[in-house]
This record gives structure tokens, sequence and C-alpha cells, in this order.
């Protein structure tokens, strides 16, 4: 079995600040987004938000298996910070930064310009373990900020940074360019996003990846490249 790169068996409170747990100050971040969550989805009225929606949206038919990869996400998230957090801490650190980005830039977005999507189904046509899922998932988490998704933010973190990772093996890192396509298609199945929000994220992600790897991964890559070029005889 691998061994961790930390012993957390050794922290304890007092020792946050020293390098081998410093990054543990990350998940802090988590603590953050869940009150700011809590106070958007408790105290910005529905009616005080603007409905998102376009065309495409009307030509997606709600389907409930799309609520397995849905669902998936979240053990996809918890999953890999898990990982990195016990085997790979700078990507840990990487994965989270990133995660924190789209969280305020989110969070931002919701109270700003707060938004909701009237598109769920008044209605399931099948009653089987699916569809009760999708009825557990729109009773805790509301119709309302919902532009950009987060699911899909998250998951432009998530694969950025593990098809960055030289550890991840290529089956691994075609699983995870699938899942994201998939994660993010199925908030839109399941009625939880419009396409627009899915598009939303986007540029949300690509800040967020600026500012994580612009310098220490993209920069060099363009330096290369620029060097390459003008060393080139032809």
């Amino acid at each position: 079995m691998k061994k961790p790169v930390v012993d957390y068996r050794e922290f304890r409170l007092y020792k946050i600040n020293d390098p081998q747990f410093a990054h543990l100050k990350l998940l802090l971040g988590w603590v953050a987004y869940f009150l700011l969550y809590y106070l958007t989805e408790n105290f910005i009225p529905v009616e005080a938000c603007h409905p998102v929606h376009c065309w495409l949206d009307d030509k997606i038919p709600f389907c409930e298996l799309f609520v397995i990869p849905y669902v998936g996400w979240y053990l996809l998230v918890f999953g890999s910070l898990l990982y990195y957090l016990l085997y790979d801490v700078e990507n840990f650190k990487k994965l989270s930064i990133f995660i924190i980005i789209t969280q305020v830039v989110a969070m931002a977005a919701y109270i700003i310009y707060p938004t909701r999507q009237d598109l769920r189904p008044e209605f399931f046509l099948r009653d089987n373990i699916l569809t009760q899922i999708v009825g557990i998932l729109y009773a805790f988490d509301t119709n309302t900020g919902v532009c950009p998704s987060l699911h899909v933010a998250y998951s432009l973190g998530l694969a950025s940074v593990w098809l960055k990772d030289k550890n991840a093996s290529r089956g691994w890192k075609w699983f995870i360019g699938f899942a994201v396509v998939l994660i993010s298609i199925s908030t839109a199945f399941v009625k939880q996003h419009s396409v627009v929000d899915i598009i939303a994220a986007l540029p949300v992600g690509l800040l967020a990846e600026i500012l994580v790897f612009g310098k220490s991964y993209w920069l060099p890559k363009l330096r290369y490249r620029k060097s390459t070029a003008e060393g080139d005889p032809d």
C-alpha cells in the first residue's frame, strides 16, 4: 500500500502553521463556501433571482440516468482531494486553490446577479431509484444560485490537475476526461442547470487555470515553443 507523504497522525491544531501541515489551511475555503452557500440559499428570495434559459434547454429532455454521473461528481471531488492530500501535497494545493477561485467567482456572481432556473419537471414520468435520488437533490439543492455551474467549474479543475499529473496513468486520464464531459452535460439532463450555466463556467475555469497554472505550467511551455520556433532554420 502506498504510504502517505505526510503523517497526519502527528497533526495538532497548534501545528497548523508548520510547513508539513500548512496546506491544511486551504480546507478552510470549504467552511467559507458552505457559509456563503447557506446565506445565498436562504436569504436571497427566489423572486429576486433572474431566470436563466436558452433554446437548447428546451431540446434537452429530462433523463434520470444522468443522475449517476451527477452524483458521482461528489465522490470524484472528495476522492481527488483526499488522494492528493495523502499522496501529493503540491497537487492538493493546486486543486484546492483552483476550486477556491471558482467558488469565489461563483459566489460573487450569485450575490451580485442572483440567478435561478425553472427547468425542473413538475412530476416524474417514472418512479424508480434514480428519480427518487433526483427528488432528494431537488429537495436539498434549490433552483437558485445556478450561473455559473460549480459542478462544471470544479470538474474543469479536476481535469486540469489530473491531466497534468505525471504519475497518473493514461487510462485514468482518459477516464477523467470522459467523466468531466459526462458530469458537465448531466447537469442539463437532470435539469439542475441551464446550458447557459455550463457555458458560463468555462471562463471561470479559464481564470482559475491562468491563476493556478499560468506561470508554472503554461508560460514555460510558451517560452519553449517560442525558443524552438526561433531556432528552427525553416
